[in-house]
């Protein structure tokens, strides 16, 4: 499935809006890792465990957004976009959103 941050695809035409569709996830962070992460705070650089939770939250809600997009018939999505904030201080939501559109390449 073709995903795209633009509102058009080149070369191709949208015959079909099929609608909005979203992928979304609620992740805690492990004590641990939130410990590690305040030790790393202090001298500074990369929070690597954060880092691989979002970098696992965000395939997750692209995956879930893709499969509300092919279960409304669509064979893309555009205007792709991400969200992201905390939740009560004890964990991130993640979003991942667009509108499902079938898509013909044009003659």
């Amino acid at each position: 499935m073709l995903v795209s941050t633009m509102n058009d695809v080149p070369g191709y035409r949208i015959t079909e809006v099929k609608g909005e569709v979203f992928g979304l996830t609620v992740r805690s962070r492990n004590a641990f890792s939130n410990i590690g992460a305040s030790f790393k705070a202090l001298k500074g650089g990369e929070l690597k465990g954060l880092t691989k939770n979002l970098q696992t939250s965000r395939q997750e809600v692209m995956e879930r957004m893709q499969a509300e997009a092919e279960a409304k018939g669509a064979n893309a999505v555009i205007a792709f976009r991400f969200d992201s904030g905390e939740i009560a201080d004890m964990g991130s939501e993640i979003c991942a959103y667009g509108t499902a559109v079938i898509i013909e390449p044009i003659s």
